[in-house]
């Protein structure tokens, strides 16, 4: 990559650091301020993955989007990508992560099928329960993408003279890719299947998209309720994407809200750890599928394995640092180290001109990245005597140090292809499902990254640092990677440099939709569960009896849906000794009972188990440190939203019990 040679000063005098804290003093100050050593090769940013010969027409517009940000600065991408090429020039010896090696033809599908929960497609002798009924939850889409890299994979074998895989059409009748179910008895392995698989997906050419069409100016709707594949396969068929979907200003970003449906929104950590297991496997096919619809390949880097290092922060595993920290506090979600580094940039750096973009000195932040591998843990590092640009670049070497990419090895050219798809809101469709696939130490660390660079912008009339300053800065530090290969085309340089700012400038200004879990992705959750817990034999005799089944539970769904209202208790066993009984109608919101439960407690003197702390109500009843789950049935846990209607989520869940609990981020009651 050609590189533009600039140079800025780094005049900072050395400071001095003392100190004799214990580990106590560590986590005082983890509290106070509000919260590698490998050696590396030389940076470099990774190839974006080619697109398929089915490349919708609507890609042409991708140039020309990223023509539309000329007007704005890369001055400080090739100013920090030359800062990171400087600080490694010397230290060129060694990889953390191992070179990513070319996958045979086959693999790739065979690591997607694995990767999908799909694994005993491919294989000779399994158990077909299992993949029967996470089948049973796909989509239209969904399902043809399952059936296309089952095709791959087959002609792969027959190509290789091996022992053909089972066609998955003679296990369950699947409906092959461009292929129609011909006119046969119904009894036919092709119509169980079809059956099966269409007896409880919604329909999306019922569905009208057209108000999604991007109108300059206005708020738009960002639907959540039906699957992003079977959105965008009805707005191509009905050619309801148009030249006007383009981004015409880079300075500007269209404002979505999300739509609330009557079950109310899911946010990432609303769900159980169980429930959240299932998420990224379903993520994953969807996401395959919008890419299929759209014609663009979706190729991911086979995962390698890690180098090891006798370090403890920088260039440590995320999942080691973790470990290691919840030694010290449990429940960690994020490495204390980074938090340490968060808060101390929140504290005395948010107000400093240029941070992030003036570099502190490189010797002065190797010196201090060997204290704090000395001294954080004891407690004796001192974060009040580092200058505020120090902090700023350990920060992007913690980051850059990580043995595999914070965005992992596996879907970092999957975050940088996201630039290619057009349609602004098509983008942050694949961000949101490529961010529920990532594990959960490095969603929760990104989640925490991300909303302090949403500080930083919120400041910019002093520090100088808005959203696009911001975002260029960090891309690189999170594209470029010392163990992935380099492979940009030639004269691309430019064109891939803005994309992967402008996915930074996305998941800084769009993170609260992102980190939020699609309606469609909870309801077939809730169908897995159902499934899991029912039992069915998925036999070929057998198929019958279940779809049998599957529309009698409709039909008493339906029957329940007309009931007008409900008498249900809700518990609060750790705040009361009784329960609440609520009724309900078809306005009923858990806004509404939290409200009811609050002023019983306030009023009437209920029999409290323990009411230290429990409210601050000032006769009030808006108070906000009480939420109410929905526990058990076919949904593990799951954190309700306050417009959530609980009429409709008994007769979606009529097993479950509701139970009122506190605020995990308030205080704990004494």
């Amino acid at each position: 990559m050609k590189l533009r040679r600039e140079y800025f000063g780094k005049t900072d005098p050395p400071l001095e650091y003392a100190g004799t804290h214990t580990v106590a003093v560590l986590l005082w100050t983890l509290k106070e301020c509000g919260a590698s050593s490998t050696r590396h090769c030389p940076c470099k940013m990774n190839q974006l993955p080619p697109k398929s010969p089915l490349v919708s027409p609507l890609s042409e517009s991708v140039t020309s989007r990223v023509d539309s940000l000329d007007n704005l600065s890369m001055d400080s991408f090739w100013l920090e990508v030359e800062n990171i090429k400087q600080s490694t020039e010397a230290e060129q010896e060694e990889c953390s992560l191992a070179d990513v090696k070319a996958q045979e033809e086959g693999e790739a599908e065979a690591e997607w099928l694995q990767d999908a929960g799909l694994s005993d497609l491919i294989k000779d002798h399994a158990s077909e329960n299992d993949n029967v009924v996470l089948l049973s939850t796909l989509t239209k889409t969904q399902a043809a993408a399952v059936q296309r890299r089952l095709d791959t994979y087959s002609r792969s074998r027959r190509r290789k003279n091996k022992h053909p895989v089972r066609d998955v059409r003679d296990i369950f009748g699947v409906v092959g890719s461009g292929e129609t179910v011909a006119e046969k008895e119904e009894s036919s392995p092709d119509q169980l299947w079809h059956n099966l698989r269409t007896s409880n997906v919604q329909k999306p050419e019922t569905q009208d998209y057209s108000c999604t069409v991007r109108n300059s100016g206005k708020e738009e709707v960002f639907n959540m309720d039906v699957a992003y594949s079977e959105q965008a396969a009805v707005l191509l068929k009905g050619s309801f994407l148009s030249e006007s979907r383009r981004i015409k200003d880079g300075n500007a970003l269209t404002k979505f809200k999300i739509h609330k449906g009557r079950l109310g929104v899911t946010r990432v950590g609303d769900l159980s750890a169980q429930d959240m297991k299932k998420i990224p496997t379903l993520a994953l096919i969807e996401l395959t599928a919008l890419c299929d619809v759209l014609g663009f390949e979706l190729k991911r880097n086979k995962a390698a394995k890690l180098k090891t290092t006798e370090k403890k922060l920088f260039g440590v595993p995320l999942n080691t640092l973790l470990e290691n920290d919840q030694k010290l506090l449990p429940n960690t979600k994020v490495p204390l180290l980074l938090q340490a580094l968060l808060s101390c940039l929140e504290k005395r750096g948010l107000e400093t001109e240029g941070i992030l973009r003036v570099s502190g000195s490189q010797t002065r932040i190797k010196s201090l990245e060997q204290k704090l591998e000395r001294d954080f843990y004891t407690g004796l590092f001192r974060w009040d005597e580092v200058h505020q640009n120090d902090v700023s670049g350990l920060l992007k070497r913690f980051i850059r140090e990580l043995p595999a990419p914070l965005l992992t090895a596996e879907y970092l050219p999957a975050f940088a292809a996201v630039q290619n798809i057009p349609d602004l809101k098509q983008r942050l469709q694949a961000l949101n499902l490529l961010i529920l696939i990532l594990p959960e130490p490095n969603r929760n660390t990104l989640k925490a990254l991300l909303e302090f660079l949403s500080k930083v912008v919120a400041r910019e009339n002093n520090n100088k640092m808005n959203l696009w300053n911001v975002s260029t800065v960090m891309a690189p530090n999170l594209f470029m990677h010392k163990g992935l290969p380099n492979k940009i085309p030639e004269g691309k340089e430019k064109q891939l440099a803005e994309g992967a700012a402008d996915v930074v400038r996305m998941m800084i200004h769009y993170q609260d939709l992102l980190w939020t879990v699609s309606s469609f992705l909870v309801a077939q959750v809730r169908k897995l569960n159902e499934s899991n817990s029912k039992r069915y034999q998925f036999c070929d005799k057998r198929i019958k009896n279940l779809l049998r089944k599957i529309h009698a539970d409709k039909d008493k769904v339906e029957k329940n849906q007309a009931e007008p209202s409900k008498v249900v208790k809700v518990h609060a066993s750790l705040l009361l000794k009784d329960s609440l009984e609520v009724h309900l109608n078809n306005a009923t919101r858990v806004a509404d009972v939290l409200r009811q439960f609050q002023k019983n407690l306030c009023q009437n003197g209920w029999n409290i188990v323990n009411t230290v702390n429990l409210l601050k109500c000032n006769n009030s009843t808006e108070c906000t440190n009480l939420l109410l789950y929905e526990v058990g049935g076919n949904i593990g846990e799951r954190c309700l939203d306050p417009d959530t209607y609980l009429l409709d989520l008994y007769h979606i869940n009529p097993h479950a019990e509701w139970i009122i609990k506190q605020n995990p981020s308030y205080p704990r009651m004494s």
